[in-house]
């Protein structure tokens, strides 16, 4: 029996036949995909494209094959960019995804995500799709500005100032032309506080919106045809800045500095509120070479604070000396307490004259620091700082301690001798911060020196007026057998009738009253002394021994100074004439009688 029948069909016709089915949808969904897509060959040339693609360009998707598919949607731009796009077409890389702003023919830009994969088939090239993200990229941008912005102000904030500052001070932004200098107002509202406690936070806020729009027209006029544009941002709070790059010199700063003055203090209407307000202002100029956004906003800062510290309603430029005086303080301040712990103190010690025998009688410790960077510091340097910061109770009980040891050394060393008294310079907040009596008869038991052998000195201004508490110690003090002196009398509140209710021993002289008898009246050399010197000098010694009180002149220089002061009655001298501050041995030098002729000096080192 012969005949034909049908077998299956062959393998390869089922493969070419799934393969042209495949190829068939591929090409169907390629040209109606609303993404924006072209196929591009290992050379980078459009082999074909999609409707979205021709629309995207404004072309029909025929007209674009052949062209160069990076230059159509701008791979070429930057470098990195451009050299991943050649890895993909060279198949080394697997896939490309980048943004860029493309422009239409009719003007309008897109912003695009780019994307660039091989075909899943080898060697047919690659796919290029075209993303159209502006929405997404417009509400990116819409959240940053809230982001960056003040919204009270409508200001550039905090973040955004220190991004623009940043950028300024790379030196990429400034080594392309520019003037290579850039410049900071630095301010805030002097009275705003007082805005917002009495007529609330909605008129604050008001007022800080109109000093916005203010700040803002002055930077617009005084950056009129010159170089540098200028920010103006709210730093938080009161606190605003103008940040001019490229700025051409501290006299454009100056000018905006003014302007910024004048605007702030004219009235502001707000809402029918009249409010009026000034500004501080630092500015700063300087070269961006070498600066950091830090250095720069803390010599702003620095700045600022010297222009209210000077009265408010000013603005100051920032003076390198005057800030190197500040982080010199300031690093004194540090140091002061680890300073007493590492024994960085020593004492020196003035003697203290009898004016009729020229004896020495007794002297007064001062303090000196040892700094291990700035040298041997006198009290003028460093005691303010002690006050300020509390330190000087641990420094004052440490000179309180030396002190006594020493004149009990210099008792014992020389028993056939009168023993020396020695004076403790003694600050308020002593007696205040720490429990002064206590802390004399510890040290005085301790060291065993007699009662009546130290002397404690206390400004005028600090004694003066005493009660309470500090008048309480001072007459602890007093009925201990402890000698009290007011020192620099005559510059503070000499308020002499409160002399008698004051457990005071001494009063020594300000200096001052001692210079006006620098030379005598012999007509021969120099100015004639001032009578009226002599006649408030007396008066003061005469007051002094009636209310039973001896008198210490400071500052005596010269042997004129000293007959005359032996001659109206004061007890007691001390200065250069004698000798300058000196080392505990040279003190046990001087110690005995001295024969001299005229006036009797103790001896000059």
């Amino acid at each position: 029996m012969s005949g034909t029948s049908e077998g299956p069909a062959p393998a390869a016709d089922l493969d070419r036949s799934a393969v042209t089915e495949s190829d068939t949808i591929y090409r169907s969904v390629f040209r109606t995909a609303s993404l924006a897509m072209a196929v591009v060959d290992r050379e980078g040339l459009v082999v074909s494209a999609n409707d979205g693609f021709g629309a995207l360009f404004g072309s029909a998707p025929d007209a674009l094959t052949g062209r160069v598919a990076a230059d159509l949607v701008d791979l070429a731009s930057d470098a990195r960019t451009w050299h991943a796009y050649r890895e993909v077409l060279r198949g080394r890389e697997a896939r490309l995804r980048c943004t860029r702003r493309l422009k239409r023919p009719n003007g309008e830009s897109v912003w695009a995500q780019i994307a660039v994969a091989p075909l899943p088939t080898p060697g047919k090239g690659i796919l290029l799709s075209v993303a159209d993200i502006s929405a997404q990229h417009e509400l990116q941008d819409r959240l940053r500005h809230l982001q960056m912005h003040d919204p009270v102000t409508r200001l550039p904030n905090r973040t955004l100032f220190f991004e623009r500052l940043t950028a300024a001070l790379d030196a990429e932004s400034y080594t392309d032309g520019g003037t290579g200098r850039i410049g900071l107002c630095y301010l805030d509202l002097d009275g705003f506080k007082a805005v917002n406690d009495t007529l609330g936070h909605r008129v604050g806020d008001r007022l800080l919106s109109a000093v916005a729009e203010r700040l803002t027209r002055c930077a617009d006029e005084v950056g009129q045809g010159r170089a540098g544009a200028t920010l103006v941002a709210r730093l938080g709070g009161d606190e605003f800045a103008l940040l001019v790059e490229d700025s051409t010199g501290t006299e454009q700063l100056a000018d905006l500095a003014e302007s910024v003055l004048e605007a702030v203090q004219a009235p502001f209407d707000l809402g029918g509120q009249r409010v009026s307000v000034s500004a501080s202002i630092g500015v700063v100029e300087r070269l961006a070479t070498g600066t950091t956004a830090t250095a720069l906003m803390q010599a702003a800062d620095t700045t600022l604070y010297w222009a209210k510290a000077d009265g408010k309603a000013r603005w100051t430029l920032f003076d390198p000396e005057r800030n190197a005086h500040r982080m010199t303080r300031q690093a004194l301040s540090s140091s002061l307490r680890p300073a007493v712990e590492r024994g960085e103190f020593a004492l020196e010690y003035q003697p203290l004259v009898g004016m009729e025998d020229g004896r020495l009688r007794g002297v007064e410790a001062l303090v000196r620091w040892n700094h291990p960077q700035f040298g041997m510091l006198t009290p003028n340097r460093f005691i303010t700082l002690a006050e300020e910061d509390g330190s000087i109770v641990q420094l004052g009980r440490w000179v309180l301690v030396t002190a006594c040891r020493q004149a009990r050394r210099w008792q014992v060393e020389h028993p056939d001798e009168p023993p020396l008294f020695v004076s403790v310079n003694v600050a308020v907040r002593q007696v205040w911060d720490s429990d002064l009596v206590a802390d004399v008869a510890k040290t005085l038991a301790d060291t065993g020196l007699a009662p009546h052998l130290l002397q404690l000195e206390l400004t005028e201004s600090a004694v003066m007026g005493s009660a309470g508490r500090p008048l309480q110690v001072l007459q602890a003090l007093s009925d201990m057998g402890v000698g009290i002196a007011i020192d620099d009398f005559g510059t503070g509140y000499s308020n002499l009738a409160y002399l008698s209710r004051l457990p005071v021993s001494v009063l020594k002289l300000d200096g001052s009253f001692v210079r006006g008898f620098q030379y005598e009246s012999d007509g021969t050399t120099g100015a004639p002394p001032n009578p009226a010197d002599e006649v408030i000098v007396e008066a003061m010694i005469q007051l002094a021994h009636r209310l039973g009180l001896t008198v210490t002149a400071e500052c005596v220089e010269t042997s004129a100074q000293a007959s005359r002061l032996r001659r109206i009655g004061c007890d007691t001298g001390q200065g250069w004439l004698y000798s300058r501050p000196v080392s505990p041995d040279r003190i046990s030098e001087l110690i005995g009688p001295r024969t001299r002729s005229g006036d009797q000096v103790v001896g000059n080192p």
